[in-house]
């Protein structure tokens, strides 16, 4: 099973503090680094104040040598898929080819409200993440000197250099995730190199591989041609009071934490509650660090790690 840093600098972080988590997971041996792609806090005050999630990955790209970056995930509605795709392949080249692309309708509408970025409804907004997810990997496998012409519904692309080029080849990794019961695994199924179920008990998430798998099949790709992945919240500790004092630190309780995650609790605990996830086909887990300042938390739960690898 691998492991990936998964936090949330909407809540309240600084470029600093995200390079300093990067960096500590790098040394650590976890394989990525992942960012949310959000524009207002949830809860609390979100001080300093938002990051734009590619400037931030353009930025730890340079100041990182082997751990993978990308976003958990960026909102198909905050961007539009040229400059998105540009973006993503410059990252690429900056990172020599450490990038994966999550791609997701978007959902929080007060960010939108708050800067100034349309909020279509659920069906408008999945049309456009399906023609972005169609544009994007077009303008990536375009051979150079060839052009790119695109006609949907939201958007059109006539005579397009379709440059520049990522690194990795085809192009970077696509994640897609969600509950949704059939846009979602249709087009995991057409796009992604990976399907991610975040925050979801076992029984939902097995539904939810099952859809995904079946869709698979539909499609006629090869049933290992997909990484499956789950996201949950840490709060690991060597004793109670210490897993106390990290849920205390992110304001939730260990009762309600442990209920919902099955990284919560002393390294023994986590992998007796962790395997189940893995028996069900879970090969790659994000950790949901929500307390940025305390690294010690990453190496207690390298431990971990170490036990599944």
């Amino acid at each position: 099973m691998d492991f990936r840093v998964f936090v949330e600098p909407q809540q309240g972080a600084t470029y600093a503090d995200q390079l300093a988590v990067a960096r500590a997971a790098e040394a650590l041996g976890y394989s990525a680094f992942f960012r949310s792609d959000h524009f207002v806090a949830m809860s609390g005050d979100g001080l300093p104040g938002p990051t734009d999630s590619w400037v931030t990955l353009g930025g730890i790209a340079r100041e990182t040598s082997t751990i993978r970056l990308g976003t958990m995930v960026t909102s198909a509605t905050f961007r539009y898929p040229g400059p998105l795709a540009i973006a993503v392949a410059q990252v690429d080249e900056m990172s020599d080819g450490r990038v994966d692309l999550g791609l997701g309708a978007g959902w929080f509408e007060s960010e939108h409200k708050a800067y100034a970025i349309p909020f279509p409804p659920l069906g408008e907004r999945f049309d456009r993440l399906s023609e972005q997810l169609d544009i994007i990997t077009g303008l990536w496998r375009t051979p150079v000197g060839e052009t790119f012409d695109y006609s949907g519904t939201q958007y059109s692309i006539v005579d397009s250099p379709a440059l520049p080029k990522p690194v990795q080849t085809p192009h970077p990794p696509i994640i897609i995730g969600g509950g949704g019961a059939k846009r979602t695994p249709a087009l995991a199924a057409k796009f992604a190199t990976e399907f991610n179920m975040p925050f979801a008990s076992l029984d939902d998430l097995k539904t939810q591989y099952g859809r995904v798998a079946a869709a698979l099949a539909s499609s006629g790709r090869a049933p290992d041609s997909l990484t499956y992945s789950a996201a949950f919240v840490v709060c690991a500790g060597r004793d109670e009071s210490e897993i106390a004092r990290r849920a205390a630190a992110i304001g939730r309780e260990v009762d309600e934490l442990r209920s919902n995650s099955p990284l919560v609790g002393t390294p023994d605990e986590i992998v007796d509650r962790l395997t189940p996830f893995a028996e069900a086909g879970v090969q790659r887990v994000y950790l949901q660090v929500l307390d940025m300042s305390d690294l010690d938390h990453l190496e207690l739960f390298a431990e971990v790690v170490g036990r599944f690898r």
